[in-house]
């Protein structure tokens, strides 16, 4: 059948924050900055992978202080 045309089929879009991920804002120190944007240079990760990887060892290495 030549004549039969494809379909572009569309998806709803998922909400954002719904792909396991959230979105927000911080601010940092631009010595900070400076320091990731070496280390992403160095290793090929973006600022955004680097600072989850730190989050994350942060996160499983906290250890809470009670006074």
């Amino acid at each position: 059948m030549a004549n039969e045309q494809k379909k572009l089929v569309i998806k709803p879009k998922s909400p954002k924050g719904e792909d396991g991920h959230k979105v927000f804002s911080i601010r940092i120190k631009d010595g900070l900055v400076d320091e990731l944007e070496k280390i992403s240079s160095q290793t090929g990760y973006s600022r955004n992978e680097l600072i989850s990887m730190f989050i994350e060892f942060g996160l499983e290495n906290c250890e809470i202080e009670n006074i």
